[in-house]
C-alpha cells in the first residue's frame, strides 16, 4: 500500500488532522556503524515503523512517514535478519522519544523537552544471521527494592546463567524494581552484564504513581527503556511487548487494574496487519489475563486482544506478577475462538518470594515462592513457529524439576500415616505423575490443590523460632497448582527408594528420587 494513503487514513481515523505533525525518515543499513546515514548506505524496504498506535512500512528506499503528537515514541519493529545498535547496557536502541515540552514534573526524573523533530529521523540497523531455532531467557519480577537486593539478583540469578552463548536475547516481565525508579539504571546495568540484547516489560512497581492519567504512568520507564508497547521479530517468531496495567484504576480512582487502553490494542491490531499468519506470536506483559475475576483484569480488553489474535494459530503469552508459577489455558468459555486453547505461562520470579527466607549456598535469600516453586527463570525454546519452555531453578542443575517431599526416616508401625508429595514446578493438572516404591510397579499419584508442605514448614520455622532467625519471614503459603501426593503403604524395616517420573506438556520426561529409611 502507498505510504501516503496509509498516513492519510491514520490521520482521518484520529479526527485531529490539524493537531498532527508528520515525522519522516529512513531505516538504513549502517555499514560503518557510526549511527549516521551516509549517502552510500542503503535503506531497507518493508520494515514496520510505529508511533505506538499507527504502523506503516518503509517503501522500496527505506523511507517512512508517520503522524505524531506531543507525546509519542517513534520506533522501528525489528525485522527478521537484522539487529539494532545497543547501548552500554546491551539495551537495543530502536526508538526516538518525541516530547517537545518534556514530561511533567514528577518524583522520579523523566524526559526533558525534546524540541522540534529532526528533518529526517533515521534509524540504523545491521545485518544479522538468525536461525529459526533459538533460545531466549525469560525473567519474572527481578523486583529489587534496594541495591542490596540488586546484588542478590546478580549473585543468585545472573551469575547462575552458564549457557549464555546459546541465548539470543532476554525479556524481563515487569516489576524490574520495587517502586524506587532510581534503581532502573542500576537494574539495566545488572541485567546487561549477561551480554545479550534485553527487552523489558513495565510492571506495577515500575510506574510513576504521582500522575492522574494512565498514559503518563510510564514517563520515567520510557526515559530508561523507551516504549513500553512495542514488538520485534526474531526467526519465525513475532514478539509483542505490552504494558497491561491501567493506573489509576478507572473504576475506583485508586490503585491499578489489569487491562489495556484502546490505543495499545490498536497498535497490536495495526502491527499484526504486517505479520504472516504462520508466525509464532509471543505476547509479553506483566499481569496474567485472569478470566474469573474482572476486578483483577478488565474482561473487555482481554476479549479484544483475543479477537485480534483469532486468525493466528500459533500463539503463547508470558506473564509474571503473582510470585508463583502456573500454566493458564484460555478456551471458548473465556472468549478464545480457536479449538486449541491459548496458553499463558505465568512465569516464576527471579526474586522468588521477594528475597525472603534464610540464606542459601549462594549467599542470597532462598526465597522460595508461595506455591513451593524455587526462585529461578524460564528458557523459551523456539523451533520455527513452535515453542516449549524449560524452568531453571537458580543454583541447581537443569535436571532439578521435581521436589520430592517426604521424611528421611519413619517408624514402620506408623508408615501408613505418612504421605509423599511431588512438586513438579512446570506441572499442570492434566499431567500424569507416577511413583515407584523400591523398584515396584509404577502407580499414579493424586493431583491436589493445597499448600506445599515443605514451604509451610519453612514459614513455620520463623513463626516458631526460639531465637533470632536471620532473613525476612516468607509470605504465607498459597495452594500450588502443580502438586501431587500418595499415601505410604505398610512397610517393613529397611531402606527404600521413592522414584517419581512425569512428562511435561512438551513430551520431555523428568525424574526425581528420595531415600527413605524405615526403622523398626
Amino acid at each position: 500500500m502507498n505510504i501516503r494513503i496509509l498516513v492519510t487514513s491514520a490521520l482521518l481515523g484520529l479526527g485531529t488532522v490539524q493537531a498532527q505533525e508528520l515525522v519522516k525518515g529512513t531505516v538504513f543499513i549502517d555499514a560503518n556503524r557510526n549511527g549516521t546515514r551516509e549517502r552510500n548506505e542503503k535503506g531497507v524496504s518493508g520494515v514496520s515503523v510505529s508511533n505506538g498506535r499507527e504502523v506503516v512500512q518503509t517503501d522500496k528506499s527505506g523511507n517512512y512517514v508517520l503522524p505524531v503528537q506531543n507525546d509519542n515514541i517513534i520506533f522501528v519493529i525489528k525485522p527478521e535478519g537484522f539487529s539494532f545498535p545497543v547501548d552500554e547496557y546491551n539495551h537495543p536502541v530502536f526508538y526516538y522519544i518525541h516530547k517537545p515540552l518534556g514530561s511533567p514534573n514528577l518524583k522520579y526524573p523523566a524526559s526533558s523537552a525534546t524540541g522540534t523533530l529532526p528533518k529526517s529521523l533515521d534509524f540504523p540497523v545491521y545485518y544479522q544471521t538468525e536461525s529459526k531455532t533459538f533460545k531466549a531467557l525469560i525473567f519474572g519480577d527481578p523486583q529489587a527494592y534496594t541495591k542490596e537486593e540488586l546484588g542478590f539478583f546478580k549473585r543468585g540469578v545472573i551469575d547462575d546463567i552458564s549457557n549464555k552463548e546459546s541465548i539470543q536475547f532476554g525479556i524481563s516481565l515487569g516489576d524490574l524494581v520495587g517502586d524506587d525508579l532510581s534503581l532502573h539504571i542500576p537494574y539495566k546495568q545488572t541485567v546487561g552484564s549477561i551480554g545479550v540484547p534485553w527487552h523489558n516489560v513495565m510492571g506495577n512497581h515500575d510506574m510513576n504513581y504521582d500522575v492522574s492519567a494512565d498514559s503518563l504512568s510510564d514517563e520515567s520507564f520510557e526515559m530508561a527503556f523507551g516504549p513500553n508497547n512495542y514488538s520485534f521479530n526474531y526467526g519465525n517468531a513475532h514478539f509483542i511487548v505490552l504494558d497491561n496495567i491501567i493506573y489509576p484504576n478507572p473504576r475506583t480512582g485508586k490503585g491499578y487494574l489489569g487491562g489495556f487502553r484502546k490505543d495499545q490494542l490498536d497498535f497490536v491490531e495495526n502491527d499484526l496487519k504486517f505479520v504472516s499468519k504462520d508466525k509464532l506470536i509471543v505476547l509479553a506483559f506483566h499481569i496474567p489475563l485472569y478470566h474469573e475475576n474482572s476486578n483483577v483484569f478488565r474482561n473487555e480488553d482481554r476479549q479484544r486482544l483475543f479477537d485480534i489474535l483469532k486468525d493466528y494459530p500459533n500463539t503463547v503469552s508470558l506473564s509474571a506478577h503473582t510470585h508463583y508459577q502456573q500454566q493458564n489455558f484460555y478456551g471458548r468459555k473465556d472468549g478464545w475462538s480457536q479449538d486449541k486453547p491459548h496458553h499463558e505461562y505465568n512465569v516464576g520470579t527471579t526474586s522468588g518470594d521477594w528475597y525472603s527466607g534464610v540464606l542459601n549456598k549462594q549467599g542470597v535469600p532462598v526465597s522460595t515462592m508461595r506455591d513451593g516453586t524455587p526462585k529461578g527463570y524460564a528458557i523459551l525454546n523456539v523451533n520455527d513457529n513452535m515453542y516449549s519452555f524449560d524452568y531453571k531453578v537458580a543454583g541447581e542443575t537443569p535436571a532439578y524439576q521435581i521436589k520430592v517431599i517426604a521424611p528421611n526416616a519413619i517408624e514402620a508401625k506408623h508408615a501408613k500415616r505418612y504421605k509423599v508429595y511431588a512438586n513438579f514446578f512446570m506441572g499442570r493438572s492434566e499431567d500424569v505423575v507416577e511413583y515407584s516404591l523400591d523398584g515396584n510397579e509404577w502407580k499414579k499419584m493424586n493431583y491436589v490443590q493445597k499448600p506445599d508442605p515443605s514451604y509451610v514448614y519453612e514459614v513455620l520455622k520463623f513463626d516458631n523460632a526460639t531465637g533470632l532467625l536471620e532473613g525476612r519471614r516468607p509470605s504465607d503459603a498459597v495452594n500450588s497448582s502443580h502438586l501431587w501426593e500418595f499415601k505410604l503403604p505398610g512397610l517393613k524395616p529397611g531402606n527404600y527408594q521413592i522414584k517419581i517420573r512425569t512428562k511435561d506438556m512438551y513430551g520431555k520426561q523428568h525424574d526425581a528420587m528420595k531415600e527413605l529409611e524405615v526403622i523398626k
